[in-house]
C-alpha cells in the first residue's frame, strides 16, 4: 500500500508541531467518523482545561461553547454510527491526533494568565483551521455514505463559526 502522510495530518501537525505517523492515502468510513470524533473530544479537552486555567471572561465563554458545540456533534455521530451499525476504526491519524494534543495540553498547562489566554485562543485558531481544512480535502471528499458526508459538511459550517469567533477572540488579546 502506498503510504503518504494525509492532508488531516499534515494540516493539524502545523497546528501543533508535533510528529505524525503516516496514514493511508483515502481513509475509510469506519476511519473517518474516528478521526471526526477524536478531533472533537481532543477540542473538549483543551476547552476544558481553558474553562479550569483561564480568568478572561470572553475565553472562558469560548471555551464553554466549544465544549457544548464539540459534545452535541460528537454525541450526533456517535449516534450516526449506532445507527448505520458501523465501529469507528481506530488508525494512525487518530493516535497521532491524540499524542500530540496531549503534548499541547501539557504546554498550556505551564501557563497562566494572558499568557496561557493567548496560547490557548491561538491553538484554538489553527486547530480549527486547519481541521476545517482536513475536512474540505480529505474527510468529506473521502466519506462513502451519504449520513456520514452529510454529518461532517454540517459540522465544517459550525467548525468554521469557531474558527472565525477565535480569531476575534485572539485579536483582542493582542
Amino acid at each position: 500500500m502506498t503510504i503518504r502522510l494525509t492532508t488531516a495530518a499534515a494540516a493539524i501537525a502545523l497546528l501543533i508541531g508535533g510528529n505524525w505517523a503516516l496514514a493511508a492515502d483515502k481513509p475509510t468510513d469506519p476511519q473517518i467518523a474516528h478521526i471526526a470524533y477524536t478531533a472533537g473530544v481532543i477540542d473538549i479537552e483543551a476547552a476544558k482545561q481553558a474553562i479550569a486555567t483561564s480568568k478572561n471572561k470572553a475565553v472562558v465563554e469560548f471555551a464553554e461553547s466549544m465544549v457544548r458545540d464539540h459534545e452535541s456533534v460528537n454525541k450526533q455521530a456517535l449516534d450516526l454510527v449506532k445507527k448505520l451499525n458501523v465501529t469507528p476504526e481506530d488508525n494512525d491519524t487518530s493516535k497521532a491526533l491524540s499524542q500530540a494534543a496531549e503534548t499541547k495540553r501539557s504546554e498550556l498547562a505551564k501557563l497562566t494568565g494572558a499568557d496561557f489566554d493567548k496560547a490557548y485562543v491561538e491553538n484554538e485558531v489553527a486547530y480549527h483551521k486547519q481541521v476545517n481544512g482536513a475536512l474540505e480535502t480529505l474527510l468529506i471528499p473521502s466519506a462513502q455514505n451519504a449520513e456520514l458526508k452529510s454529518l461532517l459538511e454540517t459540522g465544517l459550517k459550525l467548525f468554521q463559526g469557531h474558527q472565525q469567533h477565535a480569531e476575534h477572540i485572539a485579536t483582542e488579546l493582542k
